[in-house]
């Protein structure tokens, strides 16, 4: 009877262990910063900071940026395309992380 108890706590105690692992990776990866839409300027793309590029390298390895725009809260909006033919839109601070407008 001790055995089944102790296998049972056991049991328990290892799954809680990974449910709080997986929520914790779900949490890390998010980062979204809702902003009021300001009025873009459209910039050179090679005015750009090294970390907007840097951001876009490392998560859309295939795509180009057509188009980039600036507003004054040093926030950037980039048109990019892929290589298989899509396209999108994309909003960054000037530190490459993802916001949402």
């Amino acid at each position: 009877m001790r055995k089944l108890f102790f296998a049972t706590v056991l049991s328990f105690v290892g799954l809680t262990a990974i449910a709080q692992e997986e929520t914790a990776e779900l949490q890390a990866d998010e980062t979204t910063v809702v902003t009021a839409t300001q009025d873009f300027e459209e910039i050179s793309v090679s005015d750009l900071p090294e970390a907007v590029t840097a951001a876009v390298a490392k998560d859309y390895p295939t795509a180009t940026v057509n188009k980039a725009y600036k507003n004054a809260s040093e926030q950037y909006k980039l048109e990019l395309s892929l290589e298989d033919g899509t396209s999108g839109t994309l909003y960054a601070d000037a530190e490459g992380n993802w916001i949402e407008i």
